[in-house]
């Protein structure tokens, strides 16, 4: 439910998609989470009780090119809480940050991260402010890979200015040997026909 509330399918589409669920199963699911006050009547919104059992964890990074240490950090950040957003640098940021054009379109990286198991659900950042894709998630937690520029309390400050209050947890990759950087040096000339 609190998936669908950020993205543009439906609940039960999503959890077919992602549980492999029947839909009497999942119907009969969302009747006893209305009756346990979680889910409104409507079957498609949570509660304000449904929203704050959730934890919700914040992800983002540029993902251009996928490794193990983007899989390692995000099992990391999907083991602090119940759902895993994680948001994806638009093409503009993703030049700015990396120096360079990104191979892929921000959809095709949104498209490769939706594709990994452990996401629940990936979005393309806000260009201009970070922190209107931190409002728009509402996370308890945002977890920083071990490389990323942003400090802790830069993203604690900016939280508090939209009257939320999130825990920073900085991730620690178990293969720092393998980043994007890394590999853009090793491979940069095939990569991007240099």
């Amino acid at each position: 439910m609190y998936v669908a509330s950020i993205s543009d399918k439906s609940p039960v589409e999503i959890i077919k998609e992602k549980g492999g669920i029947t839909e009497e199963v999942i119907d009969s699911k969302i009747d006893e989470c209305i009756v346990n006050q979680l889910i409104n009547e409507d079957r498609k919104t949570l509660t304000e009780l449904g929203r704050t059992s959730l934890k919700v964890v914040l992800a983002g990074g540029v993902f251009d090119i996928i490794h193990p240490g983007h899989i390692h950090t995000l099992m990391a950040a999907k083991d602090l809480g119940d759902v895993l957003v994680v948001a994806i640098a638009t093409d503009k940021t993703a030049e700015k940050m990396k120096k360079r054009l990104p191979l892929h379109s921000q959809d095709q990286r949104k498209m490769l991260v939706d594709a990994l198991s452990v996401v629940d659900v990936g979005i393309v950042g806000n260009e201009e402010d970070l922190f209107k894709t931190v409002d728009l998630i509402r996370p308890q937690i945002i977890a920083l890979g071990y490389d990323q520029v942003h400090q802790e309390k830069f993203i604690t400050e900016g939280c508090k200015k939209i009257n939320l209050d999130v825990t920073v947890a900085r991730l620690q990759s178990p293969i720092p040997e393998v980043s994007s950087s890394i590999i853009e040096k090793k491979y940069g000339e095939n990569i991007h026909g240099i």
